[in-house]
């Protein structure tokens, strides 16, 4: 074999390799051995909750991936194609997905809100102010209206499988009343002047009003800026005024502010939240459960010394 025969024979050998490579990857990509129905839900905290009702029956994706900002999302043109390829799109409503109009712009592809039938809340303050309160899922009373809504959007998509739609719905809404009832318990020993809940972001509306805690903040909604002087000692204010013994900051922002509040007050740091998004499988809270579980026991923790 000549060296030219030989260049050739291992350029068309590589050429070789790179199509089956292609032809493996497409053949994975596709997803074609899987012909379940395929929901896509905005954010990772979605996902998990509807892969709770759906079972073995549906195909759950999000288009977000565990930790990121669900707030400000930019979609790529792959969230588009994927989407359009969707059988159903599940989304939280509530202005939390300000891209999600444009994004399902001229998509023929049916939508729920998943909101739907929850009693907003009003956001004080800011830019935001008299807008629902977006973070409904962070209250286990909430969530189980999430649950229904799913049941039912998911027997309208496979109607062979609603029975099974509504089996993993009524155990999965158990588990969380379960959450709730716990909370309630756990703060009922607590005196009335502390029962309160103070974090960096108001994402904890729902939670403390179906628990019976009032509630402070130092900014409404998630902001790049840094907090103001005067949000800081407002929060100081209230810490002080109701002997607040612990305060709380969310996974996704800085906990310095709270940690002004903390030394000018003597309140503890009582730890940290998540809200917006999952961990991997791997991190603290993989699933929606481990999510609500944690932060309950968090602030048990903080609030009651431990004695939750």
């Amino acid at each position: 074999m000549t060296t030219r025969d030989a260049k050739n024979f291992r350029r068309l050998g590589i050429a070789a390799l790179a199509a089956l490579l292609l032809s493996s990857c497409s053949a994975v990509n596709s997803g074609s051995d899987d012909d379940r129905p395929v929901v896509l839900t905005t954010f990772t905290v979605l996902s998990d909750i509807a892969q709770n009702v759906a079972g073995d029956h549906l195909r759950v994706e999000s288009i977000t991936k565990a930790g990121a900002e669900i707030h400000g999302y930019e979609p790529t043109p792959g969230d588009i194609r994927r989407a359009s390829e969707a059988d159903l799109i599940l989304d939280n409503g509530m202005n939390l997905e300000a891209w999600f109009a444009k994004f399902v712009n001229g998509l023929d592809v049916p939508h729920v809100v998943v909101s739907d039938g929850v009693e907003g809340i009003p956001i004080a303050g800011d830019a935001y102010a008299g807008k629902p309160n977006p973070h409904a899922w962070m209250s286990p009373l909430n969530t189980q209206i999430y649950v229904d809504n799913m049941v039912t959007a998911f027997s309208d998509l496979d109607p062979d499988n609603a029975s099974a739609f509504a089996e993993n719905g009524a155990k999965y809404k158990a588990e969380l009343q379960a959450v709730q009832d716990g909370l309630v318990s756990g703060l009922a020993a607590l005196p009335a002047g502390q029962r309160a809940l103070v974090s960096c972001e108001g994402a904890f509306s729902y939670l403390a009003r179906d628990a019976g805690l009032s509630e402070a903040y130092i900014w409404p909604v998630n902001a790049e800026q840094q907090a103001t002087p005067q949000q800081i000692i407002a929060a100081i204010d209230f810490v002080r005024a109701n002997s607040v013994p612990a305060v709380f900051c969310e996974s996704t922002v800085s906990d310095a502010p709270m940690q002004q509040v903390v030394g000018a007050t003597g309140a503890k740091f009582g730890g940290t939240l998540y809200v917006d998004s999952l961990s991997e499988s791997d991190g603290p809270v993989p699933t929606y459960l481990d999510m609500i579980r944690h932060d309950t026991d968090v602030i048990l923790g903080g609030l009651t010394g431990g004695k939750s």
